[in-house]
């Protein structure tokens, strides 16, 4: 049987779902939720990085926002059994996490948001050693280790030493490595961080295209648009509590895409205004209301065509923006 890496890299035939259960939206709704918690905390000290945690997430792929130091990674290291709550219970799969925490690592995938890669070893030799690690023998290990490097586009690059590869190319090894063992679940701890708006959009695709693959995913980020682009669900945690836990609905009637580029915009106003599009323009940012769900295509096919260059972009990035600073608003 065909591993699912090598599913990955056919690029002319219908990705098959295999693995776990068919992704979908992440949530309580889900009969058997692949994350769970209840009353979950953790002290360091006299710091209460997480209070009170209850989860149920799903499927698909899950954004967890929040800012620096407001518990993402705790939650995620938790995840992993690499960190014991101080208080409640967790679960993942179903199982709980300090019954199995080895045998659960094995159907999970980690992107660490740190640089950790050894810059003296080839892209190929640390994505085969990674398999190593999960117990895939060596010969098949290098066959895992080629196939996704080329799903996530360094398969020319495989053989140069990781020390030579840019910021970017960087975060796309350390994506290889969380999936080269074929996980059920990917755990990825600010992916686009440090990325050029072209990396960003590059990571942003590949996170998305989990979905088809029945890779769930929970991916923390204190960006807005990140998550609202890519996730089907959001958690918003802030100050080491979960303030909000709700899906993100794809574009409907009356959605808007924004997008602000580098440099001069009158190209892309222009190529909008000749598909027969009235963009509204506010200073740097450009805003198209459409009333379907393809006005983010048409946003980004005019990008393309007039060669701008993406700053930031994303749909309904109000509604989040709203729901966070109410959510942590203090009294009045």
């Amino acid at each position: 049987m065909r591993s699912r890496e090598s599913e990955l890299v056919s690029e002319h035939r219908t990705i098959p779902n295999v693995g776990g259960s068919s992704p979908g939206p992440a949530g309580g709704s889900a009969p058997d939720p692949i994350i769970s918690s209840k009353g979950l905390g953790k002290d360091f000290g006299r710091v209460r990085a997480l209070m009170d945690v209850d989860l149920s997430v799903g499927g698909g792929v899950t954004g967890l926002i929040g800012a620096n130091g407001a518990g993402k990674t705790t939650l995620i290291r938790i995840l992993l059994g690499l960190t014991r709550p101080t208080s409640g219970e967790v679960s993942v799969f179903g199982v709980p996490v300090s019954e199995d925490p080895a045998g659960l690592r094995a159907r999970i995938g980690y992107m660490p948001e740190n640089k950790c890669l050894p810059l003296d070893q080839t892209a190929a030799d640390f994505v085969s050693y990674a398999a190593e690690l999960a117990g895939i023998p060596s010969a098949e290990a290098r066959r895992r280790a080629s196939e996704t490097l080329f799903l996530v586009g360094l398969h020319e690059e495989r053989f140069r030493y990781l020390g030579d590869f840019s910021t970017g190319m960087q975060q796309r090894v350390k994506l290889a490595q969380s999936i080269v063992h074929d996980p059920e679940l990917v755990l990825l701890d600010e992916p686009a961080s440090g990325l050029d708006p072209t990396g960003r959009e590059r990571m942003l695709r590949l996170i998305a295209r989990f979905r088809e693959f029945g890779i769930s995913v929970l991916f923390s980020s204190h960006l807005l648009d990140d998550i609202e682009r890519t996730c089907d669900w959001v958690l918003m945690l802030h100050e080491g509590r979960l303030i909000h836990s709700a899906p993100l609905d794809p574009p409907t009637e009356g959605s808007q895409v924004s997008v602000e580029v580098f440099g001069d915009p009158r190209p892309l106003i222009d190529d909008l205004v000749s598909r027969g599009v009235s963009p509204a323009v506010e200073g740097p940012v450009i805003t198209v209301e459409g009333l379907d769900t393809d006005v983010f295509v048409l946003v980004r096919d005019a990008l393309a065509s007039s060669g701008s260059s993406v700053r930031r972009m994303g749909t309904g990035l109000s509604r989040l923006e709203d729901v966070l600073e109410s959510a942590t608003r203090g009294p009045a």
